[in-house]
């Protein structure tokens, strides 16, 4: 089994529900994918990892120095994706970040977390993009400091209205909402 079909079998059985369900974004969807439970299994997170990482051999210019993203979602595929760099022995991507929703309110208040900089080139990573508005939170935060996003992964692209702003960036995703319905219909 490769890493698609290892994400959407465990998709498929511990993350996707169909019903009514409120979404992040405010809209209303027959269908709910929580890639939580899958990113947070050893599994999950190993696949994805590798996934991302593989895919990343076409980026023009290298890899990028970090991956990372807004907090809680961004978290997870994160840590797995610089943990498995490191035992692969690529110096890159050799750190992950991570966007805070809004800035600390004790200490330096920062809004990112790890060693980030102005100039570097990242990775943003996300587990569900419906329309990308916490997405783009976390663009607007990188590049608020100064570095350069160059690539967006995602588990799961609902393909819903994207926000036009996303074009921008080369969003990949490991697997559509079409594919999970299309392959919970045939269970």
């Amino acid at each position: 089994m490769n890493e698609r079909e290892t994400l959407l079998q465990l998709l498929l059985e511990r993350g996707y529900r169909e019903g009514d369900f409120k979404l992040a974004s405010g809209r209303q969807s027959r269908f709910y994918v929580n890639a939580k439970p899958v990113l947070l299994d050893g599994r999950g997170s190993a696949a994805f990892a590798r996934w991302v990482l593989d895919d990343l051999g076409d980026l023009a210019g290298g890899p990028p120095v970090a991956v990372g993203g807004l907090e809680l979602g961004a978290v997870p595929p994160a840590v797995a994706v610089v943990t498995l760099a490191a035992e692969r022995g690529a110096a890159a991507p050799a750190a992950a970040f991570i966007v805070r929703k809004e800035r600390k309110g004790h200490g330096t208040g920062q809004r990112i977390e790890g060693p980030l900089r102005a100039e570097d080139r990242v990775v943003v990573l996300d587990d569900v993009i419906t329309t990308g508005g916490s997405t783009l939170q976390a663009i607007d935060a990188v590049e608020e400091l100064g570095a350069r996003v160059v690539r967006v992964y995602c588990l799961v692209d609902r393909r819903e209205d994207h926000d036009p702003r996303l074009d921008r960036y080369e969003l990949r995703a490991a697997l559509r909402l079409a594919e999970l319905t299309a392959a919970a219909a045939g269970r």
